[in-house]
């Protein structure tokens, strides 16, 4: 994950990001062996030899969780509208962690947090095709022909989507609700959201269930747990690469 490089140093504990601009104006940062001064470069600490006055930066211990979202939580580290964020719930963290992908405001359920650059963008790339299962709460009684345009494909305003596996749970005629699992390979803004504004039958709760071969397996809202060493290994191997 590329960041600004003094921001990485302040976050490798160098200086605060203040004085981190100051060293890299006085020319004492070398990334992979050149001298950068140029304020708001941006580079991948996973990647990249940094260092400062000739010493290299301790390489950052890959850490890896599996978040639990709750509605009304923002899928970012700030927010300008004081509302709850990721940040809220990893203060305790040993290591900065980001999310690989959103959940938007309103969709609860599985979300994975990291350091590691290099597998959050192999999990999101849709060429690595790894599958992220939702539950699906959408208003009206759902035609089967409409669940089949879903895993046909369906137009949105920014493309084709790939086919989706679809798998119907159950008609609630009471609340005038269908629910109905559904896994998508690909990460577009609200995508199941849309899909289902397409067919014509709104969402009314939406939750990730499942990244890969990841589950919450009982994990409660608000709450996050370290993945296991052969949880990472199975991760990666969805995912497509082979660095564990």
């Amino acid at each position: 994950m590329e960041e600004r490089l003094q921001k990485i140093l302040a976050a490798a504990g160098v200086a605060s990001r203040r004085e981190a601009e100051k060293i890299i104006a006085a020319g004492r940062v070398t990334v992979n062996g050149r001298v950068v001064t140029e304020l708001g470069k941006k580079f991948d600490a996973a990647k990249c030899r940094i260092a400062v006055d000739g010493k290299l930066l301790a390489a950052e211990e890959k850490m890896y969780y599996i978040f639990n979202k709750p509605r009304g939580v923002v899928t970012t580290m700030k927010d300008e509208k004081g509302r709850k964020c990721i940040a809220d719930f990893v203060q305790d963290l040993p290591v900065r962690v980001y999310a690989v992908g959103r959940l938007d405001y309103n969709t609860e359920g599985l979300l994975i947090l990291t350091n590691d650059g290099e597998l959050a963008q192999a999990l999101m790339h849709p060429s690595h095709e790894v599958g992220k299962t939702y539950v699906a709460k959408v208003v009206g009684i759902v035609p089967q022909e409409k669940l089949d345009q879903l895993r046909l494909g369906v137009k949105l305003e920014d493309g084709m989507t790939a086919p989706a596996i679809v798998n119907l749970h159950s008609y609630d005629h009471e609340r005038h609700l269908t629910i109905f699992d559904i896994t998508i390979h690909e990460g577009r803004n609200r995508q199941v959201r849309r899909m289902c504004d397409f067919i014509g039958f709104p969402v009314r709760e939406l939750k990730r269930t499942k990244m890969g071969p990841l589950g919450l397996n009982g994990l409660g809202k608000g709450k996050l747990r370290e993945l296991s060493a052969n949880e990472l290994v199975a991760l990666c191997k969805d995912a497509k690469i082979l660095r564990v």
